[in-house]
This record gives structure tokens, C-alpha cells and sequence, in this order.
């Protein structure tokens, strides 16, 4: 158990170290871009299937 606690502490203080400098604001912003990218092509599938354009089923 002591084992699992000193685990987890040490988690959180790379954790804590990431996200109070900049380096998680650059993780943030890939992850924003992957989010919109991912929307649109699954806007793109759902437009092109409406219309018979692709099978999607």
C-alpha cells in the first residue's frame, strides 16, 4: 500500500511540474486541433452518407 502511495505522489508531482510550466499548453493545443479535425471528417461521413455518396453502413 505505502508503495501505491509513493507511486501515485510521484505522479502527481510530474503532473504538477508539467502543468504549471508551458508544456502542457502545447499538449492542449495538439489535442484541440485533433478534436476539430476528427469533427469535421465526421461531419464530412455523415454529409457524404446522407447523400449516397459513400456507404457508411
Amino acid at each position: 500500500m505505502l508503495e501505491l502511495a509513493i507511486g501515485l505522489l510521484i505522479i502527481a508531482l510530474i503532473a504538477g511540474a508539467l502543468g504549471f510550466t508551458g508544456v502542457a499548453r502545447g499538449a492542449a493545443n495538439i489535442a484541440k486541433f485533433i478534436f476539430v479535425a476528427f469533427i469535421v471528417i465526421a461531419g464530412l461521413i455523415v454529409i457524404l452518407g446522407l447523400f449516397g455518396i459513400i456507404a457508411v453502413f
